[in-house]
Formats: C-alpha cells, sequence, structure tokens
C-alpha cells in the first residue's frame, strides 16, 4: 500500500536557540469572510532539526511528520537558501 504525499511548506527561520529544533515561521494569504479581501497571515512552526543546520533567517522547506514532540510535527527537509548575515559573520 502506498504512503500518501507528506505536505510540504516553505517559510522563514525565527528562532534557533533550542537544540534540534528551529521556529519556522509559514506565510500565506487567506480571503475575509465578509469583504472577500485577500489578507496576509502568519503561523509559527516547530520543526525538528537533526543536524542544527538552520539558522536564523534562513528559507528551509520542511515536511509534516510523525509528532516527534508536543509541539514538533514537522521535520526540516532543506535549506534553500541562507541568510545574508549568516554568510558574512
Amino acid at each position: 500500500m502506498a504512503r500518501t504525499a507528506r505536505r510540504r511548506q516553505v517559510g522563514m527561520v525565527v528562532s534557533d536557540v533550542r537544540d534540534k529544533t528551529v521556529t519556522v515561521r509559514l506565510e500565506y494569504q487567506a480571503e475575509h469572510s465578509r469583504y472577500g479581501k485577500q489578507i496576509r497571515r502568519r503561523t509559527r512552526i516547530q520543526v525538528h532539526d537533526e543536524k542544527n543546520e538552520a539558522k536564523i533567517g534562513d528559507r528551509v522547506q520542511v515536511m509534516e511528520c510523525r509528532p516527534i514532540s508536543k509541539t514538533k510535527t514537522w521535520r526540516l527537509e532543506k535549506i534553500l537558501a541562507s541568510s545574508p548575515q549568516a554568510a558574512t559573520v
């Protein structure tokens, strides 16, 4: 039996303080229920980063996975672009 496709999202790392965990901000657009205008929304998710390779400002792709802890149900798949500040340090 084939496994179902896992959800993938692209977001920006906003915190890398914890060990093996980064906080990623996902941005999306939603339609206002009454006026129909497009509104920019954002949410923050906790992502498992096994090798501690993502840094603040990096653009990353994450993949949904089994629950790793109470708050972590996403896993770091790859870093799409490094932050400009990380390159100068």
